[in-house]
Parts: structure tokens; C-alpha cells; sequence
């Protein structure tokens, strides 16, 4: 593999920081990634030289930080192959897409006894509003469970599926679980009974090569910050023919094609779904991400995340005091897990102390705690910058806490 992650590590200033005087090791990645230079040095020469409002002037300015935010839209479009710059959105993030389309999707196609079917691993994200969704319409969810290795039942779908079903919505890789679904399965089942589905590809589209046309997916939707670029900054990908019919999403400047106080008509895709001055920097930045991670090789940071997984797996494994929450056997690269008499915030804190960032709690998935009957995890999730011998300390970290307790 040619793959040198000290050359990329070098890439990334974070990762040279001291925590209470130890190196810092940073194992809290599907929480927020790190920067590379690129998108820091990107957001502050924009800033510095080329800051101006996008779409709405003729100056030289304006008309280049225009360029450069669209220039990222087509980058964008590329990266997950979808086929027009019209179907590619700036939100804010992964939970700002997911809620345009429950409202604006809903508002257009879901009425009062309609039904929605999420899994029962989603992100609050992807639970909440689909709810609120459902308090305003009068509709239901309806949840497709998984089982006690973390693996979807995809096979109970098909049984869920009523004439009352809209869409389907459902995460590509568990934040907790780090379980890989069958995405392109889910979709197949959905689509013939002509349901849209909505793809979570928070955890995703960083690890693994994602064609939305190939999938033929509905919707897929990502941050920025968990992409190695910006936070306040994400993508809603949705077929023309749907965005076209779905109603906006919030009211302002840009979305509009002419106001009146007798009528205001939308402007074209993608812009009707981006009201406002749009945080065209971070989408800049999330360009220069997105090319870092490109010229790295998203199969060859597929492969290495896997050897940091089998061996992180491999090693806490041998711990019988340590049990691995999600055991599924095609899994991205992170690791949740409880331990014997130790409570995962106080494993969280010890950890801190010797440098080493995990992250604590739900995660933001109770319905994935209230599965296992827990109420929490202690989560090591990793990237391509990180290290085998990153893991040891992190393993030598949980021996000493044993020892603690």
C-alpha cells in the first residue's frame, strides 16, 4: 500500500499538540475530524483577500468568491458522482439536510396517516425530525430493527412496507455501531414500491467511495466537518425531479426568482433551498478537503482504516472485562464498547489524562443504548492520520484504568 501516514500526518497541525503534557491522541473522529493545512490556510486567505457576498454583485470580488463557492459545487458533484450542480445543496451540515427534507419532502408529499420507516440505529438526526414531521402531519414511524451483533434486518423491510409508506430513511454507517449497511439493498427494496429513500452518509461518504447515481439514491446528505473541512458547512444531494416538486425550505434572499405582496415566485434549483448569504468560505474550504482526501485515494483510506480497526479490534478483544458494543461483521473503522465496573465517563476523563480523546455517552442514539439496555458507550473511532502505535497507548490507557478500579 502506498500510504505514508507520517508524511500525512504532518498535514494536519493538530495532530503535534500536547494534551497535560502527553502527545495528544485523537480517537474521537466520527465526532469531528481534523483539519488539514490546506482548509485552515484556505479559510483564512478568503477571509484575508476575497471575502465578498456571493451571486449578488458585479464587482471582481464578488464575482470571485461566486466562482470559487461553485467551482466547489462542481467538486462536490463529482466526489459523489451525482449528475447536475442542481441537485447539490449547501446546508449547514448533516442535521440541517436531513430536516430540509422532512419538512420541505414532507410538507409536499405527506399527509395525515402517512407513514415513515427509519432503523432502529439512526441518529437523533435522523429520528427527531421525522417526528416533528409526524406531530405536524398527523403520519407515523415506523422503525426497522437491528439485531444484538448490530446488523440491520433488512429482510423485515419488505414486511413494513404499506401502500401509506413516503420514504425511507437510513444511516450508510452507524455512529455507534459502525455497522456498513446494505445501503444499495435498502434502496432496491424501497424502489419497487416507487419509495424515496434517504441515505445518512455523516459516517460515510470519509470512508468509503459514494456514487449517488449508482445507488440510485433519493437523498444523501453529509458534513463538512467530518470530512476533514469546516464545521457549519454540509451537502444535501436530492434528485432533480424531487427538489423541483418540494416546496422551500426557509423564505429570504436568494431562494427567490421575484417577490411581490401579491406573489413570490422560487428561483431555480440549487439555489431555491439555499436562502440567505450562504456560508460560501467553509464551502470553499470543504472543496479543499474533499481534493485532499481525493489525492490520498479514498480505497487506499478505505484499506488502512480497516488495518487500524482489525488491530484496535484485535487488541481491546483480549480485555474480558471489556465487552464491544457492535459486532457486525462488515464495520467502518470505529469501536464502542463498555467495561466491567468502570463507568464510561470516568474511562472518558482517565483517558484525557494521558492524551487520548475518545467520546462518551449516547452519541447522540438512544434508541441504539435502549437496545442494549445501557446507557452509554465509551467510543474510539479512527482516521487515515491515525496510528498503530496511537492504539497501543490507547490500550496501555485502558490497562491502567483497569488497575485503577
Amino acid at each position: 500500500m502506498n500510504f505514508d501516514v507520517k508524511e500525512i500526518r504532518k498535514d494536519f497541525p493538530i495532530l503535534s499538540e500536547k494534551v497535560h503534557n502527553k502527545p495528544l491522541v485523537y480517537f474521537d473522529n466520527a465526532a469531528t475530524s481534523q483539519k488539514p493545512r490546506i482548509v485552515i490556510d484556505t479559510i483564512a486567505e478568503y477571509y484575508s483577500r476575497f471575502n465578498s457576498n456571493i451571486h449578488r454583485g458585479v464587482h471582481y470580488l464578488s464575482n470571485f468568491a461566486t466562482e470559487a463557492n461553485e467551482r466547489a459545487r462542481e467538486t462536490v458533484r463529482k466526489f459523489i458522482n451525482a449528475s447536475s450542480t442542481e441537485e447539490i445543496i449547501f446546508t449547514r451540515g448533516t442535521t440541517e439536510s436531513i430536516n430540509l427534507v422532512a419538512y420541505s419532502f414532507g410538507e409536499t408529499f405527506i399527509g395525515e396517516g402517512d407513514e415513515i420507516i427509519v432503523s432502529e440505529m439512526e441518529h437523533h438526526s435522523d429520528i427527531v425530525p421525522w417526528q416533528l414531521l409526524c406531530d405536524r402531519k398527523k403520519s407515523k414511524i415506523k422503525v426497522l430493527p437491528f439485531d444484538d451483533n448490530g446488523v440491520l434486518e433488512v429482510g423485515k423491510l419488505e414486511s413494513l412496507i404499506t401502500d401509506r409508506t413516503k420514504i425511507v430513511a437510513v444511516t450508510q454507517i452507524s455512529n455507534v455501531l459502525g455497522t456498513v449497511n446494505p445501503i444499495k439493498e435498502i434502496i432496491e427494496t424501497a424502489h419497487k414500491h416507487n419509495i424515496p429513500v434517504l441515505i445518512d452518509g455523516a459516517q460515510g461518504v470519509q470512508h468509503t467511495n459514494v456514487d449517488v447515481q449508482a445507488l440510485d439514491c433519493d437523498f444523501y446528505v453529509f458534513s463538512g466537518h467530518k470530512t476533514y473541512g469546516p464545521t457549519g458547512v454540509g451537502v444535501l444531494y436530492g434528485k432533480k425531479s424531487l427538489l423541483e416538486q418540494m416546496v422551500p425550505y426557509q423564505g429570504g434572499g436568494e431562494m427567490i426568482e421575484s417577490v411581490s405582496f401579491a406573489k413570490t415566485t422560487y428561483n431555480v434549483l440549487p439555489f431555491k433551498f439555499e436562502a440567505g448569504t450562504p456560508n460560501y468560505i467553509d464551502a470553499i474550504a470543504l472543496e479543499k478537503a474533499i481534493l485532499y482526501i481525493q489525492n490520498i485515494g479514498i480505497p487506499e483510506i478505505e484499506a488502512y482504516e480497516k488495518q487500524l480497526l482489525d488491530y484496535a479490534t484485535e487488541q481491546i478483544s483480549q480485555f474480558d472485562w471489556v465487552r464491544i458494543i457492535g459486532t457486525a461483521p462488515h464495520k467502518a473503522s470505529l469501536i464502542s464498547f463498555v467495561m466491567d465496573g468502570i463507568h464510561f465517563s470516568d474511562a472518558g476523563i482517565l483517558l484525557d489524562q494521558l492524551g487520548i480523546a475518545i467520546r462518551t455517552g449516547t452519541h447522540c442514539a438512544e434508541p441504539t443504548m435502549q437496545h442494549f439496555d445501557i446507557t452509554g458507550t465509551a467510543r474510539a473511532s479512527f482516521a487515515f492520520y491515525n496510528t498503530m502505535e496511537e492504539i497501543d497507548i490507547f490500550i496501555n490507557g485502558l490497562k491502567r484504568i483497569k488497575t485503577m478500579f
